[in-house]
């Protein structure tokens, strides 16, 4: 008897009409003699309503109490799928993250799951239970207090299950039906895919690609979790297969490039005329850094006569006002002349496990992006993928020329 996670996020459990919907999707697998866990975020519109609330009572709140406000979402939506659940016969129990328990870091608001305990869970299954688990929470066992995962957290929550209870898959379904080679609203030609390699999708969801959250494929790929993408809203007597993420090894055609994903969410940084001397990067990325600022591009062009240098960066947009005040306060400490910023722009990537083995794939990129009158910006690459920063204008051009020259358009 195979064991399975399935995964509902809150678009898919937004009323009880949905409810009943995703236990019908349960049903199927329980029917199929599945021991099936199910994680549950909240109903749409719930979390952001709990955080509205958190800040009209109060703008610097107790971190703790916020997790046990915003965490109540997911209890409602996992004790409801358990009652539609046994009203339709099948024997089920909701479970918090404390009652498991997950166990987390005490990062309130962000924590990361540290281990899980899979004891309560087997024995309900023993009994014939369907597990319905409320996702983006746990708990920090030395405080007793529940903690929250972070935004798209029942994610990790379900891959994280499926780990701790050595699950054949994790099915997380949503409102679409898989990942795309791009976002079908940009380019309609975009194509889903049967299958991407972990790395890939580490990439994507990490480049731009709304459909995982980072961490929860990045738990997939150390567990080795095969996880599929799939849509709540397909009929459930009839599902689609959806996305399958798996290991490089089960891929058996691979194309060069896989996909191209953007990000609007980008502020370049530029410092002009820094001095060229040891020490200077460490004093404008170090204070970033105690900040929780992350960094990802970095150019930097030095002087002819080496003396001077120009620095060039890119932050998230959220963080870009933030970075800023830090550079200007330590102008003196810096040597800079001139401080520069951005936010028009946007960061578009290609991803594909073959650029390992195939030359020139983004100088094919340069050039075609030229053709059609785009300026880049900066450019970072790594094994299996490079992103360029251009004028946020550009974005659909840029998109669609990079998705036709790779052949994503083509039928597969």
């Amino acid at each position: 008897m195979a064991r399975l996670v399935m995964k509902f996020g809150g678009t898919s459990v937004a009323n009880i009409e949905r409810i009943r919907n995703v236990a019908a999707h349960v049903r199927r697998e329980v029917q199929a003699g599945h021991q099936v866990a199910v994680v549950v975020s909240a109903m749409s519109g719930k979390t952001n309503e709990l955080v509205g609330w958190v800040n009209d009572c109060s703008k610097l709140y107790d971190a703790r109490e916020y997790d046990a406000v915003v965490a109540s979402g997911e209890q409602v939506t996992s004790g409801l799928l358990a009652l539609v659940l046994q009203e339709m016969g099948i024997p089920a129990r909701s479970w918090q993250g404390w009652q498991i328990p997950i166990r987390t870091s005490d990062a309130h608001g962000s924590a990361r799951i540290e281990g899980i305990d899979p004891a309560a869970l087997n024995e309900g299954f023993a009994r014939g239970e369907v597990a319905v688990v409320a996702g983006f929470q746990g708990v920090h066992e030395p405080s007793g207090r529940v903690t929250t995962l972070g935004r798209g957290g029942s994610d990790t929550s379900a891959v994280a299950v499926a780990a701790a209870i050595g699950a054949e898959r994790c099915d997380i379904y949503t409102d679409v039906d898989g990942v795309y080679t791009t976002d079908p609203r940009v380019v309609p030609k975009a194509r889903k895919l049967d299958k991407v390699s972990f790395e890939e999708m580490l990439e994507m969801a990490s480049l731009g690609s709304k459909v995982l959250q980072v961490r929860s494929v990045e738990i997939a790929m150390v567990h080795k979790v095969r996880t599929f993408v799939r849509s709540s809203f397909d009929d459930p007597a009839n599902p689609t297969p959806g996305t399958l993420i798996c290991e490089e090894e089960e891929i058996v055609e691979q194309q060069v490039v896989t996909g191209i994903a953007f990000s609007k969410d980008e502020a370049q940084i530029t410092l002009r005329r820094i001095a060229d001397k040891p020490g200077v990067a460490a004093s404008i990325f170090g204070p970033l850094a105690d900040s929780n600022i992350n960094v990802d591009m970095i150019i930097q062009v030095v002087s002819g006569d080496a003396r001077t240098t120009d620095l060039t960066f890119t932050v998230q947009a959220a963080d870009y006002e933030r970075a800023m005040d830090h550079l200007r306060k330590r102008q003196a400490e810096i040597g800079y002349e001139a401080l520069q910023g951005a936010t028009d722009v946007v960061k578009i990537s290609a991803i594909g496990v073959g650029m390992r083995s195939h030359a020139g794939v983004a100088a094919r990129a340069f050039k075609a992006l030229a053709e059609k009158g785009v300026n880049i910006r900066a450019i970072t690459t790594s094994e299996i993928k490079f992103s360029v920063l251009i004028d946020k204008d550009y974005t659909e051009l840029a998109v669609r020329t990079l998705h036709s020259l790779y052949g994503l358009d083509k039928a597969a």
